[in-house]
């Protein structure tokens, strides 16, 4: 069962348990950190301290994450650790237009994500580089996640990680032949089958897994299905100290959108307000200016929402051992991907009669990859190298279809009666990396220091309308990373370590190419990438009963670009692309964690991060100060408490975070409060039930309280300015919501 400890006084928190790295893995650092090793084995379910490390790492382990409700999202797990700001309006955390994830400030799109080594992009709604970790493998098959809060490891295949790494490890195939189901069910008619077959060894050598899940939810107000189908397979195959490692994972999502709130909206219409499906003639009143109840406006809410995703993810990798001294790991991948966004429209008309059109925002994707990292031991010395290179062909479009009433848009439109854009995008990517961490003072000290050398070049052609076209390329020759763990005793370390990264432009719907033509002339001169400087100082300690760490931290963020809404999402105006400058963040984060009794231990961490704009941009010729203000969707303060209780045969969980208040405004006059949500899972475990073996019976209730609050903010971008609350870019989160699992294995 996992540790967990007790919160001390402030006083004893802020020189003891600040910062974290319960949990961290015990990989070195450098291009071995990236976990990219353990995805082939089981993973223990046993906490330790990261020793050795340079960086602020943690781990959530297979521990925590079977006792999650399946099927939600790990990214939602990680919100226990501190720096971690996560939102999302359904109980699962997998509905992707609300996802929001955030690490000291810095945004999703700001971040870097791999499954197994492999990229995963910024993970970003409108796809276009990756996809979201919910697609990319069931929620079941996810044995480890590690998170690095500053400086990520300079292997990552990621050219977004300004600050922070998340990397999501597999759960490898076992040694032992089973079956493992689970079905869940619960609230909003929620049921999830999960089924998964594991060969054992074959020969010896070979072992593999296949698994399918089916899960179908209808959502916790308004009409419709968020739905997801899922298959994985795994092989891994032993020939002396080397691995062949192969995979393929497919999944095909439809979910129904939720309808995006301001704070009038919600005072006038209420939190449970939504969009109008079923009720087809109140939509066409609508869009015809004919409001009833409290409506007053066409963008109060619209018919129907949707997103269509279908992916096929697949990688294979070879881990030789060269010599006792040296390793090498390459690693080939590819993506494709195929993805709608529907939204019933009354700002289009499909005829003189019928008020109201589809727009869609269509997405394809085709990526080839292959990463390469290479390991080399020399005397105090282990020295690593690597290179990672991939070709990108995106296409992002949009259309409007014809329709003549409610009819069922459940599936991939074709044919539409007008595009109103259309573009391709063609990215290439390399980026090399070297790093030598040297042991000294019989491995008392750790020191580690390299650089890396990311290029990306993106050509954007203009097929259909006047949205911007040309070529752009963000490169830096020489990013240095450094670090340093220096062991005071057996059980307390101090860590440090700082580093500079680069955001490159990206492409698609909300990249640069998303301004006119005119606008992207005037400023794509003088267009710089992101670029960040990190730094960290911590002290981790570990005693019989209680284990954590402190951490400050300090990141200068320059050449900030933010996408400015124009008008309302569905309308579906240019975007601004503003430099506003620069932005500097100072913050401290704990983990404690206490461990009362063999059954019993309490969790808690902290976290205090202030981001603030230190420029002012212009816009339309007028300054705006934003310079002192707070980072949107940052919130200065969060804290997370959990209490486990776990024997031979009973466990339970009890956990709450704080969330402190966030701005969606750059000016900060627009902001959503703060807000406590508590979680409770609880349990019980057979060790057999006639051909069942490990058979468990769970219960998890998601916001146990059931408070009403706003979860996502930013899910129709930022605005500078909105003191009169008006502007949709918010989401609530879900109510209460109860859901039995039963799990077990043949």
């Amino acid at each position: 069962m996992s540790q967990r400890l007790r919160l001390k006084p402030i006083c004893l928190l802020v020189l003891q348990a600040l910062a974290c790295s319960a949990y961290a893995a015990d990989a070195t650092d450098g291009a071995n950190a990236s976990l990219a090793g353990a995805a082939a084995a089981p993973v223990q379910t046993v906490e330790i301290t990261g020793q050795g490390q340079s960086r602020q790492v943690q781990n959530i382990n297979r521990a925590d994450l079977v006792k999650a409700l399946p099927g939600t999202s790990p990214l939602k797990i990680l919100e226990k650790l501190p720096g971690v700001n996560f939102q999302s309006a359904d109980p699962f955390g997998a509905y992707e237009w609300s996802t929001r994830f955030s690490i000291r400030g810095f945004s999703q799109g700001q971040l870097g994500f791999t499954l197994d080594d492999i990229p995963l992009g910024d993970m970003s709604y409108g796809n276009n580089n990756g996809l979201h970790i919910s697609r990319a493998v069931s929620s079941e098959n996810i044995g480890r996640v590690a998170v690095s809060q500053g400086a990520g490891a300079l292997g990552t295949a990621s050219t977004s990680n300004l600050g922070g790494t998340v990397q999501f490890v597999t759960l490898g195939p076992a040694d032992e032949q089973g079956v493992t189901l689970a079905q869940t069910v619960g609230s909003d008619s929620t049921s999830r089958t999960f089924v998964r077959y594991d060969s054992g060894l074959l020969g010896g050598s070979t072992k593999l897994f296949i698994s399918g899940t089916r899960q179908r939810a209808d959502k916790w107000k308004g009409a419709g299905a968020q739905d997801q189908d899922q298959f994985n397979s795994r092989f891994e195959h032993q020939f002396g100290d080397n691995t062949l490692t192969g995979f393929f994972n497919y999944s095909d999502r439809s979910e129904v959108d939720y309808q995006d709130l301001s704070l009038e909206m919600a005072r006038r219409l209420g939190y449970g307000w939504d969009n109008y499906a079923p009720d087809w003639q109140r939509a066409v009143d609508a869009a015809n200016n004919k409001f009833s109840g409290a409506v007053t406006s066409q963008d109060d809410a619209y018919y129907l929402g949707r997103g269509l995703r279908k992916d096929k993810l697949a990688g294979l990798s070879l881990d030789l051992k060269l010599s006792p001294a040296t390793s090498l790991k390459t690693t080939l991948y590819h993506h494709d991907n195929e993805g709608q966004g529907h939204w019933y429209t009354p700002y289009a008309a499909s005829s003189p009669t019928m008020p109201i059109a589809i727009r869609t925002t269509e997405y394809s994707i085709g990526r080839d990859g292959f990463i390469a990292d290479l390991s080399w031991d020399v005397g105090q010395h282990t020295v690593n190298a690597g290179f990672w290179g991939e070709r990108s062909l995106h296409t992002g479009t949009r259309n409007l279809y014809a329709v003549s009433g409610p009819e069922d848009s459940n599936h991939f439109l074709s044919n539409p009666m007008k595009t109103l854009f259309k573009q391709d995008f063609t990215t290439n990517t390399t980026q090399f990396y070297l790093q030598d961490t040297v042991s000294a003072m019989d491995g008392q000290l750790k020191l580690n220091f390299g650089f890396k050398s990311p290029k990306v070049s993106i050509e954007a052609v203009n097929r259909v309308a006047s949205r911007a076209e040309g070529k752009i390329t963000a490169s830096k020759s020489f990013l240095p990373q450094a670090g340093l763990s220096y062991s005071l005793s057996r059980d307390d370390e101090i860590f440090a370590s700082a580093s500079q990264n680069m955001r490159a432009f990206q492409p698609g719907v909300n990249g640069p190419f998303s301004q006119t033509q005119e606008a992207y002339d005037l400023g794509a001169s003088q267009l710089k990438p992101e670029t960040s400087t990190n730094v960290d100082l911590g002290y981790r300690f570990k005693r019989a009963e209680l284990q954590g760490s402190v951490a400050v931290y300090r990141a200068d963020f320059s050449d900030r670009q933010i996408s400015i809404a124009t008008c309302a999402g569905i309308a579906g105006c240019p975007t601004k692309l503003v430099n506003v400058g620069k932005v500097e963040t100072q913050g401290l984060e704990a983990i404690a964690v206490w461990k009362f009794a063999r059954e019993l231990s309490w969790f808690n961490s902290f976290t205090f991060n202030d981001s603030k704009y230190k420029s002012d941009y212009l816009e339309k010729g007028k300054t705006v100060a934003a310079s002192g203000k707070q980072v949107v969707d940052a919130p200065r303060t969060m804290f997370n408490t959990e209490v486990s209780y776990e024997n031979a045969s009973w466990f339970t969980r009890l956990g709450g975070k704080y969330t402190g208040k966030r701005y969606y405004t750059y000016l900060n006059d627009g902001a959503v409060p703060s807000y406590w949500i508590a979680n409770l899972s609880a349990g019980y475990k057979w060790k057999s039930v006639g051909m069942l073996k490990d058979l468990t019976l769970q219960v998890n209730v998601s916001n146990l309280a059931d408070k009403t609050y706003f979860s996502t903010i930013g899910s129709n971008g930022f605005t500078n300015s909105d003191p009169s609350g008006t502007f949709a870019t918010m989401l609530t989160g879900a109510p209460r919501q109860v859901f039995v699992t039963l799990n077990g294995k043949l």
